[in-house]
């Protein structure tokens, strides 16, 4: 510590005005360095946030003491990496994301004395937010809100009105969800509610477009709409064709677009087919036979007959043997037939438009080629009315990806730039210092003289030259030098010690 003031107090003016820059500098660098070590790194906690749930969300981690930052002009909150599971923990116990009612623990604080009506209303209330909890667990749905219509008991039954409900869901992706998960939903809430029927369950989405009851706004048997096929249709055929044109051409130098008409109609189809040749089903025979003799001549019967003579002679000689058969045969014949009935699912083809879009920076020969790979894999049909059309523009150039939030390889290299940079100065620095000290301690003759150690001879002839005893300074000058360089002392004193 005392070399150290001596060294400031031999400074110079400019040499301390160096000194205290250097370390004013050297304090500053360090606190850039701190900084940016210690710098928080946030991560987005939730996004697509509704406005009107903003505050809330924002309101449970300040009250939780996290802090937060809000992107994507509010409809994204972002904390602290480390904080990431405690804020999660309090959202979900607030229930400010989900949107939902209270269930049944409305009933934990009810008041004594409630009217019926009152408890009425509290159970409804607590049953639409059980099935909204309920709801917001199937898979792909981000939200539900549930209202139910309960109406009172009559007397008689055929006064009574049915119970309804109606359900509203947003989905994660923001798209429509699936008739199965609808399908189930739509029975769950007719099995949550006494005497309600599955089809007085309404569920439309966002959009306003009804997902149930099955039939009702176009829609199919399993609740599909035809305009649900269609685009389901045109998205997986332009994933194909997009796919075949990154294995050419490259990535994001071609485009698809179809649009397509789907026969979406339930049909079917009655066959009857005969046989060639008939079955015997029944078989009838009649016969009939007549057998008999003829009578004898005995003097003829009374009449015209038995007066004239030619007759009764005639009639006298007959009476031969007579015989009469009669046979009769029906045979009725059944014919072999087949009934087929044939129920034709929807999804048939019945036109489709395809447009096809290529950058300009694909030759025009491998265009053409394209055109033609593109109409086959799409099913192309001139005779159905199919259409393909090609054009040729520049794309845009796309956006450049943003950066993330988090440290990455440019950062750890600028923080290692810094730091060598802090070496430096700290290196320049010393070195200067250790020139200004050298400068200002210069050693004197006589201690240059005792480098190379001097006999007591020559010292007695400076001695009456120069007298050190009246020099005050000269022994204090002595005494600093002994105390910074030791070894050289010791070594000149040893050296007279072996001439005296």
């Amino acid at each position: 510590m005392a070399q150290i003031k001596t060294v400031l107090s031999r400074l110079s003016t400019r040499g301390k005005v160096a000194l205290g820059g250097a370390a004013l500098a050297l304090i500053i660098l360090a606190f850039v360095l701190f900084q940016m070590a210690t710098k928080q790194s946030y991560t987005t906690l939730a996004t697509g946030i509704e406005p009107a749930e903003t505050g809330q969300v924002t309101e449970t981690l300040a009250a939780k003491g996290i802090p937060y930052q809000l992107q994507s002009s509010g409809t994204a909150v972002a904390v602290p990496s480390a904080d990431v599971s405690e804020a999660r923990i309090a959202l979900a116990e607030s229930d400010v994301l989900g949107g939902s009612k209270p269930g049944f623990e409305l009933f934990d604080s009810q008041q004594f004395g409630a009217s019926d009506f009152q408890q009425k209303v509290t159970y409804q209330r607590a049953l639409e937010g059980e099935l909204e909890r309920t709801i917001n667990q199937v898979e792909g749905v981000r939200s539900s809100n549930v209202q139910l219509t309960l109406p009172e008991e009559q007397l008689f039954s055929e006064e009574s009105v049915k119970p309804t409900a109606a359900v509203l869901i947003a989905s994660d992706s923001g798209g429509r969800l699936g008739a199965g998960p609808v399908r189930g939903i739509a029975h769950l809430v007719a099995a949550s509610v006494e005497g309600l029927d599955a089809s007085n369950v309404t569920i439309t989405d966002g959009s306003g477009a009804t997902l149930w009851p099955v039939g009702e706004g176009g829609t199919l048997g399993g609740g599909v709409s035809k305009q649900a096929i269609e685009a389901r249709y045109d998205q997986s055929m332009e994933t194909r064709l997009d796919g075949l044109l990154a294995r050419t051409i490259g990535p994001e130098k071609g485009r698809v677009q179809v649009q397509a008409e789907i026969n979406a109609d339930h049909t079917t189809q009655s066959k009857l087919t005969y046989a060639k040749k008939g079955t015997p089903l029944t078989r009838q025979a009649e016969h009939e036979s007549l057998k008999g003799a003829g009578a004898t001549a005995a003097g003829g019967a009374a009449g015209t007959a038995g007066n004239i003579p030619s007759y009764a002679a005639g009639a006298g000689t007959t009476g031969g043997p007579s015989n009469y058969k009669r046979a009769n045969e029906e045979t009725q014949y059944g014919v072999d037939k087949t009934v087929t009935h044939t129920q034709v699912a929807p999804g048939t083809v019945n036109r489709q438009n395809v447009a096809l879009i290529v950058d300009k920076s694909v030759p025009a020969a491998e265009v053409v080629q394209l055109e033609k790979a593109i109409e086959g894999a799409a099913g192309i049909e001139k005779k159905r009315g199919d259409t393909l059309t090609v054009s040729r523009i520049a794309f845009a150039k796309p956006p450049e990806v943003a950066t993330p939030a988090g440290p990455g390889v440019t950062d750890y290299v600028k923080y290692g730039l810094l730091g060598l940079a802090g070496v430096a100065f700290l290196v320049f620095a010393a070195r200067h210092l250790r020139r200004k000290q050298d400068e200002v301690l210069a050693e004197p003759v006589w201690l240059k003289e005792l480098n190379a150690p001097t006999s007591l001879a020559e010292l007695e002839v400076h001695r009456r030259d120069d007298d050190f005893d009246e020099d005050p300074t000269l022994v204090n000058n002595a005494d600093e030098v002994a105390a910074l360089d030791s070894d050289k002392v010791a070594q000149q004193l040893r050296a007279w010690m072996k001439e005296g």
